[in-house]
């Protein structure tokens, strides 16, 4: 058989069945009987031959730059499609709230992810369970979903029949049909969802929630990247803990689970440094002292190990260390580091005794451009009134912390106040996350190494009653799976990779893509015969 004949058999074939470079072309003829045996050598002996076969190929000009367009266009016209999905959600749910009326009494009955499809042990669908019909799907990594209807997923820590709760998921059934409209005019969307601000997270399709070894359902949607970065502004913040003697014990537990938890709300865009003071101010980290640094996940992390070291001693002097916080800040925004837009310090304490009005008077007011929000750790309440009073004159916002159930509630207040200009302002900001590998929804390990973005909207309330406040409902979202975006430059559409070149024809057999073609002002693609213009969009024909 010559190699004329041989690449023709090959050509001639549907395009799945053709194979684009020299190892796959060599496999194939194996496999499929053409020839019993063949070495890689005669395959490329064989391809330095096409010209024997050009007759039957179409050489199409390729412009790098064009290349470059089309595919930025394609991924502009992609994107786009996904915040127009975004967009409809958000006004469906703050239409969906608009014309919805408190009702304390409300009794409501919906699809609790945790509980469908389960029964107690005399064999009854456990409350908000019942039957939730779900298939394994392809588009969403296999696993088991319902494409006509969404469900809920509640933390454990947040009581499922709260009134405010069950009025906002009854708001929320509102996107059940914008979930499925969605999906139906782009295809290629896949998890879709909204993230309420009271703690429950819709999630389209509906999954069955696994909680963990526990039975714990620890996720929380207020604590994603996706609701953090859409639902506020980038920060500066400074946390303060009260590391005195009268720490000890619970409330030390409480102290630093509270500073872990205002860790986990900071993200890419977000700026902190952390301050334990007692009689003197120690920096957690001193290497990142009298600066801030960027929140990222390998500075959180750092910053919780650091703070599970913490010991309790002394006698605390809060005004040293307020007037250290203030210098950071002030430094950051006259020097324009850090997020350059809100400012903010955490005081963590069980009491606050003494005369501290000076140092605010002398760095915050009567601009107060720095926001103070307290943390009254423990059961006493001696000193409430007087961190109650830094925060309503620091525009901040003061909560008693008495248990460790307490905290994220607690914790989560203060975004509601970094939210308020924004929302009264309704600036309607997209966002889109770094990539990020989740963890949360897959089963195995291969699901949950897929690399995605995600695209948020925040949600706020339009009643006139209410739009002084800045009242944020929650956020909007949906994910975007990296290979998505891949998919819109295919390897055939990007010549040279890992190529197999033969200098006197000046020609390469690419891996998994066309022959690629090299003069020294143009390049070219030869492109099966079986490839029309519509099925390679992005080549010029020549």
């Amino acid at each position: 058989m010559t190699c004329a004949t041989l690449l023709k058999k090959l050509w001639n074939r549907p395009p799945h069945l053709v194979f684009w470079g020299i190892r796959p072309l060599n496999e194939y003829l194996k496999s499929s009987g053409i020839v019993e045996s063949i070495s890689l050598r005669s395959v490329f002996v064989c391809s330095q031959k096409l010209k024997d076969v050009e007759s039957i190929i179409k050489i199409v000009e390729v412009d790098g730059n064009d290349l470059v367009k089309d595919y930025s266009d394609e991924i502009e016209r992609m994107l786009g499609s996904k915040m127009k999905s975004v967009k409809r959600l958000a006004e469906s749910a703050e239409d969906a709230d608009l014309y919805h009326e408190f009702n304390a009494t409300l009794t409501f009955d919906y699809y609790n992810s945790m509980m469908i499809n389960s029964v107690d042990e005399d064999g009854n669908s456990l409350e908000l369970g019942g039957d939730f019909p779900l298939e394994e799907n392809e588009h969403f990594n296999n696993m088991p979903v319902n494409t006509l209807q969404s469900d809920i997923q509640i933390p454990t820590n947040v009581y499922n029949k709260d009134p405010n709760i069950l009025n906002a998921i009854y708001n929320s059934e509102a996107l059940n049909d914008v979930f499925i409209s969605n999906f139906q005019k782009d295809p290629t969307l896949t998890w879709q969802f909204f993230g309420s601000s009271t703690g429950f997270f819709r999630i389209y399709p509906g999954i069955k929630w696994t909680p963990d070894a526990n039975g714990v359902a620890a996720f929380d949607c207020r604590n994603r990247n996706w609701y953090i970065q859409a639902a506020t502004s980038p920060k500066d913040i400074i946390i303060m803990v009260d590391i005195s003697g009268s720490m000890k014990g619970l409330k030390m537990t409480i102290a630093k689970h509270t500073i872990n938890t205002i860790l986990d709300t900071l993200g890419e865009n977000d700026f902190v440094n952390v301050i334990a003071y007692t009689d003197y101010v120690r920096y957690v980290e001193p290497c990142f002292r009298g600066t801030l640094v960027q929140a990222d996940l390998d500075n959180r992390e750092h910053f919780k190990l650091l703070v599970e070291s913490l010991h309790v001693k002394g006698e605390a002097k809060i005004k040293n260390a307020m007037k250290e916080s203030f210098k950071i800040l002030s430094e950051a925004r006259t020097n324009g580091q850090g997020s350059m837009c809100n400012q903010a310090i955490m005081l963590i304490t069980d009491g606050a005794m003494e005369d501290f009005e000076s140092v605010f008077e002398e760095f915050n007011w009567p601009e107060r451009r720095v926001r103070v929000f307290t943390y009254l750790i423990g059961r006493e309440m001696t000193f409430a009134q007087n961190t109650k009073w830094i925060a309503c004159n620091n525009k901040g916002y003061y909560t008693h912390i008495s248990t460790l159930a307490d905290v994220q509630e607690n914790v989560m207040e203060y975004l509601h106040v970094l939210s308020r200009p924004m929302v009264i302002n309704h600036d309607h900001d997209i966002i889109w996350t770094e990539a990020y590998m989740d963890t949360v929804l897959f089963y195995t390990k291969a699901q949950s190494l897929l690399l995605m973005t995600s695209v948020a909207m925040p949600v706020f309330s339009k009643k006139k009653e209410t739009l002084s406040h800045g009242i944020l409902l929650g956020v909007v979202g949906t994910d975007i799976p990296l290979t998505e975006v891949m998919k819109l430059a295919p390897r055939y559409m990007l010549p040279g990779l890992k190529s197999e070149a033969n200098a006197e024809h000046n020609y390469h057999f690419v891996n998994d893509a066309p022959i690629y073609f090299k003069t020294e002002d143009k390049a070219q693609l030869a492109v099966h015969p079986y490839y029309s213009k519509e099925m390679v969009p992005n080549l010029k024909q020549g």
